[in-house]
């Protein structure tokens, strides 16, 4: 997807639990691993926007495992925040919370309350 190349947007390479969860994700839906990856990224990216701002579409460079991502005013301001208080940089930050979700939308055997009673 092509998405933001100024100098406000933020870049982080994508992590390895995330890269196995967009594989799994991709096998049971039969998506190649490049389309899988992309799609999982996006609905990650959706998610943190939609919570922060509302938003509900994002843009984004993907070029191999690094991904370039302009943050809207809302994330940008809320990540600002959370890297002053815990000295982490932005881009940092938002590497964390797609991280977080890249399990999210998976089918597993815990069921559909994950597991918990």
């Amino acid at each position: 997807m092509t998405g933001p190349s100024n100098a406000d947007a933020l870049s982080f390479e994508l992590s390895e639990r995330f890269l196995a969860a967009a594989e799994e994700w991709g096998d049971s839906r039969v998506v190649s691993g490049s389309a899988a990856v992309e799609s999982k990224l996006e609905q990650a990216l959706l998610e943190i926007e939609h919570l922060v701002s509302g938003a509900t579409a994002v843009e984004f460079d993907l070029e191999g495992e690094t991904v370039g991502y302009e943050p809207s005013d809302d994330l940008a301001a809320f990540l600002d925040d959370q890297a002053a208080e815990t000295g982490l940089e932005p881009d940092r930050l938002l590497k964390l919370h797609v991280d977080l979700f890249a399990r999210a939308f998976l089918e597993d055997d815990r069921g559909a309350n994950g597991g918990r009673r």
